[in-house]
């Protein structure tokens, strides 16, 4: 039994795992400084290898500086700029493409290399090449999104962005969960439905809160209406419902008032969930992992209207976009804790001190 218990986990595959979800985390923060200093369409073309070596000579900067020019953000947001200030965006976004292939190569080899010496658990296999194939669709809709905005906008669509971030969030957290199932091998127990759901329903809550964060942060929403708890003095904020269902997604009242209203829930709920699972005996701390994912909503709520008030000044910007996956994080453990609990050691009731 043991020897199978070790065949079944690697903590050296669980290590590299959770390596890469640091790696995929920074991409994250990243990402959000290249939208917020209005960088990511500084880079016009789309080369994943030759595109690895920036401009080295005077002459590749003023071609990639009159290739800028060409988009309509140079000439309607960015006219007039200097070859330095082209540079200072240029850098973000191709840092956050460096960091793209970085994490390629630093998931790809060690895969390849588990493989060979068969470290890799054979029920993880599949999901560790899921996961490399999800990592190069990545690069295709980033490439995506990017092209959204070098022709007829003078940024990228909203839609798009929300989908390289959605994208990137679920590689992140399908790292973390598939680095703890390598780090403690295979368990066959399982919690009672009713709780397992409510775990998953809290992640998918958050995860849908995320994607909600990606429309604000690409229709720029977080620049207007930046009074809380009202918006410019009212709770309805007006929309122009011109443009049909794309209103939900491109509409700067509309989306900031979704990712309100969508917070306020997820507060009630995941303190709902916490008080539950202090209220019931639950097994292996799992009462603990309950309690940080509400401390962390209220964190990352209270972050969130401290860079709204403050009209999302790029320290505050990043921050809050790193608390969104960091509460992702805590979601997610709690949810891989409650999916393997033993069912012998939850209640049927709650505790008997008067709750």
């Amino acid at each position: 039994m043991n020897r199978f218990i070790q065949r079944d986990q690697s903590r050296a595959v669980a290590i590299w795992l959770f390596a890469c979800a640091a790696l995929v985390f920074a991409m994250v923060v990243i990402g959000g400084v290249t939208r917020l200093t209005g960088s990511g369409l500084s880079i016009t073309e789309w080369k994943p290898i030759m595109g690895a070596v920036p401009p080295m000579s005077d002459a590749a900067w003023a071609e990639a500086f009159a290739k800028y020019k060409t988009i309509p953000q140079y000439a309607q947001v960015n006219a007039g700029m200097s070859l330095s200030e082209f540079q200072g965006i240029f850098w973000w976004e191709w840092l956050h493409r460096l960091f793209g292939r970085l994490i390629g190569v630093a998931f790809a080899l060690p895969f390849v290399v588990f493989l060979a010496i068969k470290r890799i658990p054979q029920r993880l296999i599949w999901r560790c090449a899921a996961l490399l194939a999800m990592g190069g669709f990545q690069g295709l809709i980033g490439w995506w999104m990017v092209s959204s905005g070098l022709s007829e906008r003078v940024d990228v669509a909203p839609e798009r962005l929300t989908v390289h971030l959605g994208l990137a969030l679920l590689i992140f957290a399908g790292l973390i969960w598939t680095g703890l199932e390598a780090w403690s091998g295979e368990e066959h127990s399982r919690s009672p439905e009713g709780w397992s759901r409510g775990s998953a329903l809290l992640w998918g809550a958050i995860f849908f809160q995320c994607l909600l964060g990606g429309l604000v942060a690409g229709a720029k929403a977080g620049f207007v209406y930046t009074d809380w708890p009202l918006m410019n003095g009212a709770f309805f904020p007006p929309a122009d419902w011109g443009k049909g269902a794309l209103t939900f997604l491109h509409d700067q009242a509309l989306v900031q008032f979704n990712h309100r209203i969508w917070a306020y829930g997820l507060l009630i709920g995941g303190t709902a969930y916490a008080i539950q699972a202090w209220r019931w005996r639950l097994a292996e701390g799992l009462g603990a992992w309950a309690i940080a994912v509400a401390v962390a909503l209220w964190l990352q709520a209270a972050l969130g209207v401290v860079t709204l008030i403050h009209a999302v000044p790029l320290w505050l910007g990043g921050l809050h976009q790193a608390g969104a996956a960091l509460v992702l994080v805590v979601a997610t453990v709690n949810l891989w804790l409650v999916r393997r609990s033993q069912p012998r050691l939850f209640m049927s009731g709650p505790r008997t001190m008067g709750l």
